[in-house]
C-alpha cells in the first residue's frame, strides 16, 4: 500500500509540474512595445506546420497550457513564419531518458529537417543514451559546441533557452548560462563543422534566413512561453 502511495505522489507531483502559470504564453506591456510576438499562446498551435507539409500532425498537442508532443510519430515541426535576425526565448521540459531539439534557419530544401538547420539540443542528460559526448548534451549547438554544465537541469524541470541571430552572430543561452556565442560562416565556425557529422552536408548552416523547427525524436517533450523578437 505504501509503495502504490509514493508512485500515486510520484505521478502526481509529475503532472502538477507540467502546469503553467497564470502569467505563461502571454506577453506583457514592455514585451509589446518592444516588438515580440507569440509563437504559442496556449490555447491552438496555428503558428506550426509539419516540414514540407502545410498541416500538422495531431500527436503536437496543447496540454495543461503547453504545447508537446505526446508520442512519436508527430514528425518535426517548424514555423509558419520564417526570420532572418532575430531572438528567440522558450522554454522546454523533457521526459526521463528523452531527446529533442530545437532547430533555426529551417529551410526545406533538404530530406529532414535537420539536413540544413543548426540544432540546439534537447535531451535527459544523466539518462538518454545520447549523453557520451559532451557537445551532445543540453544547451549545446549539436555535435559542434558543448554547454557549461551549470546551464543542465534534470529532466521533467523547465528551462529556458534564448537563441539570438544578428548579422550571423549567433548567441545562446540556457538557464541563463551562455552555451554558445559563434559567428556562423566563420572560419571558427567552418572549423567546427569540420570536425563534427555536418562535414560532408551540403547546404548545412548555409540559408540566410529560416523557419524555426521543434524535434520529434519519439519522445515526450513540452514548450511554452515561445516568444520572437524580430532585430
Amino acid at each position: 500500500m505504501l509503495k502504490n502511495l509514493k508512485i500515486v505522489t510520484l505521478v502526481l507531483a509529475f503532472f502538477v509540474s507540467c502546469q503553467v502559470s497564470a502569467t505563461d504564453n502571454k506577453l506583457s506591456k514592455k514585451e509589446k512595445a518592444e516588438g515580440w510576438k507569440l509563437l504559442f499562446n496556449g490555447s491552438n498551435l496555428s503558428q506550426w506546420r509539419n516540414f514540407k507539409s502545410e498541416t500538422l500532425n495531431p500527436k503536437w498537442k496543447v496540454q495543461d497550457g503547453t504545447m508537446t508532443l505526446i508520442e512519436q510519430g508527430g514528425g518535426d515541426i517548424l514555423t509558419k513564419a520564417s526570420y532572418q535576425n532575430f531572438e528567440l526565448k522558450l522554454e522546454w521540459k523533457i521526459s526521463i531518458a528523452g531527446n529533442s531539439g530545437i532547430f533555426f534557419l529551417v529551410d526545406e530544401t533538404g530530406d529532414a529537417i535537420y539536413s540544413h538547420a543548426p540544432e540546439i539540443q534537447i535531451l535527459d542528460n544523466e539518462r538518454h543514451s545520447d549523453n557520451k559526448f559532451d557537445t551532445h548534451l543540453s544547451g549545446a549547438l549539436y555535435d559542434m559546441m558543448a554547454p557549461p554544465v551549470a546551464s543542465h537541469k534534470p529532466a521533467g524541470k523547465w528551462n529556458q533557452v534564448i537563441i539570438r541571430v544578428e548579422d550571423s552572430h549567433l548567441l545562446v543561452s540556457q538557464n541563463g548560462v551562455v552555451t554558445v556565442s559563434i559567428v556562423v560562416g566563420s572560419t571558427s565556425w567552418n572549423t567546427l563543422v569540420a570536425n563534427s557529422k555536418f562535414a560532408n552536408w551540403q547546404g548545412f548552416a548555409k540559408a540566410g534566413s529560416g523557419h524555426i523547427g521543434l524535434q520529434d525524436h519519439g519522445d515526450q517533450v513540452w514548450f511554452k512561453n515561445i516568444k520572437i523578437k524580430e532585430l
